[in-house]
């Protein structure tokens, strides 16, 4: 690790929260996730703290047995267009399926948001796991690696016509009447296995000439696509050891393809839970704990199985053996890591439930105790940083106010902004314009 590395830090804006029962604490609004003032205020919030960026979530299928959260909230890239109204520095990270939508659009959408925020946009790319997308959009619902080669196709698109224009395309000549340089304009003229798409796009690059590209594969595949493409990785790990092999492991294969490991940041979600002592910092955690139901752990649970129904079996009894077609062609890595830590720890259903849907982490505890622990994540390779949620409301703010001081005085997390576009927060080069490559071999 080189001295002068330094902690990268997201806010995952997740409205009324990401348990089952955060939205029935008493301080919780209930209508959050779709209350702009809500956003408005976690994003200055944020910026105030120096994070590196903003990261939305989505998904593309609910039913009734969806997370509060995600019964009712905003598309990303309308939200996050709303933000950059109201920010100046902070990444804008989107989540967008590429098994359900087109290359043209998004590379539309995210240069403009990378327009309209001066150089922050990010996209998270995800395949969307669950079947009943599908039933929202009138086409079968791809295998598990059909997904991820469509994605890949999908994403070498989207870049191609980001480099439509070369920088200094437009030359706005009034006198000789001349807008752009034709020699300048490039169609992409693609031709593939999933898509074809001719171009060019009708926006010009941004500051930093591409979005920052994230991803959160847990497959193998899935783990191959994030380390070749991704510049962030987005990872939900409670156990310091099963992160350092998951760091390893993305790290060792962005070698193989070929990258600079240090140019790929490996980031965790937390939802830190604070208070003046250990002792009141538990009692925070187990109350909302306490406010979930075995139902509610089981419909979170089934989630990862494609929305498979455990209550029809027993809760006390060990979790079932379940043939791999259940939920194979969902969160495939998430579903194989449930089966073996329940058959490792000898779980009931009960047991891997509750565990799913509302694990006991490391981070809880004082301000100083959550910093050590981020700092031991950040030391020991682990992660190269983390994306922060909230337990229950106003958990985001009181780590923006009591642990971030704490990093910056241990000179892991900057004072102040050194950049104003997200690449520049991440050490990232702007990457170059093909075209302009061609003509310079």
């Amino acid at each position: 690790m080189t001295t002068n590395r330094q902690l990268r830090l997201g806010a995952g804006l997740t409205g009324v929260g990401t348990s089952n029962a955060a939205w029935r604490r008493p301080q919780a609004k209930i209508n959050a996730s779709v209350d702009i003032d809500h956003y408005i205020s976690q994003a200055r919030k944020a910026e105030e703290g120096k994070f590196d960026l903003l990261f939305v979530a989505d998904g593309l299928f609910i039913n009734e047995k969806s997370l509060p959260h995600f019964l009712n909230r905003f598309e990303p890239l309308t939200i996050l267009s709303a933000l950059a109204a109201v920010t100046s520095h902070v990444g804008l990270v989107a989540t967008i399926s590429t098994s359900y939508s087109e290359p043209f659009t998004i590379a539309r959408q995210l240069a403009s948001l990378d327009h309209i925020s001066k150089g922050r946009a990010g996209w998270n790319i995800v395949t969307s796991p669950l079947e009943g997308s599908a039933l929202n959009y009138g086409k079968p619902h791809p295998e598990h690696d059909d997904r991820y080669r469509i994605a890949d196709e999908f994403l070498q698109v989207v870049k191609g016509l980001w480099d439509s224009w070369e920088d200094d395309a437009f030359v706005g000549d009034k006198e000789n009447g001349v807008f752009f340089d034709p020699d300048k304009l490039h169609a992409l003229n693609h031709q593939g296995t999933y898509f074809s798409v001719q171009g060019p796009l009708n926006i010009i690059r941004s500051r930093q000439g591409h979005p920052v590209i994230f991803q959160a594969g847990t497959s193998s595949v899935g783990r191959d696509f994030a380390a070749a493409h991704a510049d962030c990785v987005f990872t939900n790990l409670v156990s310091l050891e099963s992160a350092q092999a998951y760091y390893n492991d993305i790290k060792s294969r962005a070698v193989h393809f070929g990258k600079n490991p240090a140019d790929i940041s490996i980031l965790p979600s937390i939802q830190p839970v604070l208070g003046a002592t250990q002792e009141e910092a538990d009692r925070k955690f187990r109350r909302v704990g306490e406010l979930l139901s075995a139902e509610d752990t089981l419909n979170y649970l089934g989630r990862f199985f494609d929305h498979y129904d455990f209550s029809k079996h027993p809760l006390d009894e060990p979790f079932p053996e379940l043939d791999d077609s259940v939920g194979g062609n969902a969160f495939q890595g998430g579903t194989r890591r449930i089966k073996s830590q329940a058959k490792e720890n000898n779980w009931t259903l009960r047991e891997t439930a509750l565990q799913a849907t509302y694990p006991r982490h490391p981070f809880i505890g004082t301000p100083e105790k959550v910093a050590d622990e981020i700092q031991r994540w950040f030391e020991s390779g682990a992660s190269d940083g983390f994306i922060v949620g909230q337990n229950e409301a106003g958990g985001f703010e009181e780590f923006v106010d009591l642990v971030v001081p704490i990093l910056q005085d241990r000179g892991l997390f900057r004072k102040e902004y050194e950049t104003d576009t997200f690449r520049g927060h991440l050490s990232l080069p702007v990457p170059a314009n093909r075209y302009v490559k061609e003509v310079q071999r």
